[in-house]
């Protein structure tokens, strides 16, 4: 499984960004998938997943401004954030873990590269 992110970007407080990641390969319906962050001079946390049936799970630091959605037609799954706010700024990984529903990262099989957020006061 390839795993492409893109959707980052530079957006005032308050806003809004929708994070898209694509996979390639079959079987994408059967993966749990995750949305990862990384601050810079921090460690990589987790932010969001999603399982294969639509279950989802957040950080508590993101409850309620975040969704993490899944279009298995489309083998993509997003991340809208909405409220932005200067420490959401990271660099945004998607993740893949076949059968899978976890928010943790060694159990994810599949990295995208990355896109960056960049939240300004």
């Amino acid at each position: 499984v390839q795993l492409q992110a893109s959707g980052g970007g530079l957006v005032q407080a308050g806003g809004s960004l929708r994070l898209s990641c694509a996979a390639s390969g079959r079987s994408f319906s059967s993966y749990g998938m995750g949305w990862f962050r990384q601050a810079p001079g921090k460690e990589r946390e987790f932010v969001a997943a999603i399982s294969w049936s639509g279950s989802t799970y957040y950080v508590d630091s993101v409850k309620g401004r975040f969704t993490i959605s899944r279009d298995n037609a489309k083998n993509t799954v997003y991340l809208q954030m909405n409220s932005l706010k200067p420490e959401d700024t990271a660099v945004y990984y998607c993740a893949a873990a076949p059968y899978r529903f976890t928010d943790t990262e060694t159990e994810y099989n599949y990295w995208g590269q990355g896109t960056q957020v960049t939240v300004s006061s």
